[in-house]
């Protein structure tokens, strides 16, 4: 479910694909082999229907524009405490707030580690559209970061 949640608009539809990958995963138990951990096996299966739901939720909607050029910002941002002051799901929240797409290459790029050209393929976009979405949550999560409320640190200094 976690993965589902990760990948989906809502819980309702988290539901919905979990029981299709849930399908999925029964009626092809016949092709498990034993040599690859069943934890991992499930996983890819879930992933795969996640992607293979949201290719035809994009395919039904023209709402979702991408862009083929990719601009890498070069601006170098300086770390600071923020990041230590915020809480898992502080970054959850964060992260459930990106558009679908660029949600869906954040978590296979950081949360999946899978490579631009793996994403490409599965999304059905280019590769420079995957790294101009990962530009792109970056640049939102930073803004949400930013304009989260201050919270002190251990030393009561806000960061």
């Amino acid at each position: 479910m976690s993965i589902c949640i990760r990948y989906t608009r809502d819980e309702d539809r988290a539901k919905e694909v979990l029981n299709i990958g849930f399908f999925k995963i029964l009626s092809n138990l016949s092709k498990y082999r034993v040599e690859v951990p069943f934890k991992a096996w499930i996983r890819k299966i879930m992933i795969n229907t996640l992607i293979n739901e949201f290719k035809k939720e994009k395919a039904h909607t023209a709402k979702i524009n991408y862009v083929d050029e990719y601009f890498d910002n070069q601006t170098e941002s300086h770390s600071n405490l923020a990041i230590d002051n915020i809480s898992a799901k502080e970054i959850y929240d964060f992260i459930a707030q990106l558009p679908l797409a660029t949600k869906h290459v954040f978590n296979l790029f950081y949360v999946e580690g899978y490579k631009h050209k793996e994403i490409a393929e599965m999304l059905g976009i280019t590769e420079g559209t995957s790294k101009w979405h990962l530009n792109a949550a970056r640049e939102k999560l930073k803004i949400l970061i930013t304009e989260s409320e201050p919270i002190p640190n251990k030393t009561g200094i806000i960061c």
